[in-house]
């Protein structure tokens, strides 16, 4: 079977295929459809953005279709940036933009108002009349400094308080085992395997 993801993002790319690399599946990505749309994100939350997106892939394609939104949620900022949080600090910003304008919008606020929570909400669209959604999260602080290399996204700036470390100072395989987005796509897994059990 042949399901494609409805992601421009590499990294996003590169952390799904990792994590869907043992099952039975061929993935497609943009590469193999140079003019797929981007989906507007025009939903209130992210599992409506989840679904935007996959649906849109889908009727591109033809193909079953997958597509994540992910938020962060801060305490002391009332849950923002949440669905905002890709392009938190305006059109066309940088991760390191949105790095910057969350530090500086935490400047002085003390550690336990500090605290945050990044949720992860994957839909699948196996065709129009079939949509599956599932939710991934993980729980950290919100440091002062960026610390790390690896990741993308608010990966420096969210300390994992299990791992005694920022995402972005985790392996690719550290961070596949406790990140949100893992999480959710663990679950998607058994979606996908369920559909194949069920179209053999």
């Amino acid at each position: 079977m042949q399901i494609v993801l409805a992601t421009h993002n590499k990294d996003k790319i590169r952390e799904i295929k990792n994590l869907l690399e043992d099952l039975p599946v061929e993935i497609k990505t943009f590469e193999d459809f140079p003019e797929m749309p981007n989906i507007d994100e025009t939903g209130s939350t992210l599992e409506e953005n989840a679904i935007l997106k996959s649906n849109g892939i889908n009727e591109y394609t033809g193909l079953p279709a997958l597509a994540d939104d992910s938020g962060l949620e801060v305490k002391a900022l009332d849950g923002q940036p949440g669905v905002y949080s890709s392009r938190y600090a305006g059109p066309g910003c940088t991760y390191d933009d949105n790095n910057r304008k969350l530090l500086e919008e935490l400047k002085g606020v003390s550690i336990e108002r500090r605290q945050a929570r990044f949720r992860t909400v994957i839909a699948i669209t196996w065709d129009k009349n079939n949509v599956e959604t599932v939710e991934g999260r993980a729980d950290g602080i919100i440091t002062t400094t960026k610390q790390g290399q690896s990741g993308f996204g608010y990966d420096p700036v969210f300390y994992y308080p299990p791992a005694g470390k920022t995402f972005a100072e985790m392996t690719l395989d550290e961070k596949n085992k406790v990140s949100r987005r893992a999480l959710a796509l663990l679950k998607a897994k058994g979606l996908i395997k369920n559909y194949l059990d069920k179209n053999k």
